[in-house]
C-alpha cells in the first residue's frame, strides 16, 4: 500500500496546506484592530480558532509560522507591519506569548481529549501565561524606552482592557470550530 507523503516534519501536504491557511487566517485577524497602547485586534481569535481546529501540534506550527512571517518582514502583524523591530517591541511579547498558548494547548490535548471545558480551561491557561509573558516584556521594552512603570500601570494598559473581549473572542472561536469541524476533513 501508499503511504501518505510526508515532509521532513512528518507532516503530510494537507497538514502544511491547513498550516499556511491558519497562518493567513492569523494575519488577517491581525489586521483588524483598534490602535491603542497595545492594539485590540482579532489576533487572540485567530490563535483560539486555530489551535481548537487544528489541535496543538500543527496549530503551533501554524502560529509559529505567523510569527516568523513577521520577523521576516511581511506585514502580517497589527497595522500592516512587520520585522524583527516589532517582536523586540513592547508588543512583541504578547505575539510571541502565542506560542506559549499553543505549548500549553499542546501539552494538555491528551487530557482535554475533545471535552469542551477542558479545551476552554487549557486555552484561558494558556492566554495566562501569554498576559503574564506579554506585561513582563512591555515592562522592561517600557523601561528602556520611557522609564520605569509599576505592574498595576501595565496591567491597565495591557491586560485588564482585554479579558472581557479575549474571553468572548475565545467563546466565538470555539462554536466556530464546532461548526467548521463538521465541514472541514482536519
Amino acid at each position: 500500500m501508499f503511504k501518505k507523503p510526508l515532509s521532513p516534519a512528518g507532516l503530510t501536504t494537507r497538514e502544511i496546506t491547513y498550516i499556511a491557511i491558519c497562518a493567513v487566517l492569523l494575519t488577517a485577524c491581525s489586521w483588524i484592530s483598534i490602535p491603542t497602547v497595545v492594539p485590540f485586534t482579532l489576533q487572540t481569535f485567530g490563535v483560539f480558532l486555530v489551535l481548537l481546529l487544528l489541535g496543538g501540534r500543527r496549530g503551533f506550527l501554524a502560529i509559529l509560522t505567523f510569527i516568523l512571517l513577521g520577523a521576516v518582514g511581511a506585514p502580517v502583524f497589527a497595522n500592516f507591519s512587520g520585522g524583527i523591530g516589532i517582536l523586540f517591541g513592547s508588543t512583541g511579547g504578547y505575539i510571541i506569548g502565542f506560542l506559549f498558548t499553543a505549548l500549553i494547548y499542546w501539552a494538555l490535548e491528551r487530557v482535554i481529549d475533545g471535552k469542551p471545558v477542558l479545551q476552554i480551561a487549557a486555552l484561558v491557561l494558556g492566554l495566562a501565561v501569554c498576559y503574564t509573558f506579554g506585561t513582563a516584556w512591555f515592562m522592561v521594552v517600557y523601561a528602556r524606552q520611557s522609564g520605569p512603570i509599576g505592574l498595576a500601570t501595565a496591567l491597565g494598559w495591557c491586560v485588564l482592557p482585554f479579558i472581557v473581549p479575549d474571553l468572548v473572542k475565545l467563546g466565538l472561536a470555539w462554536a466556530l470550530s464546532a461548526v467548521l469541524k463538521k465541514h472541514v476533513n482536519l
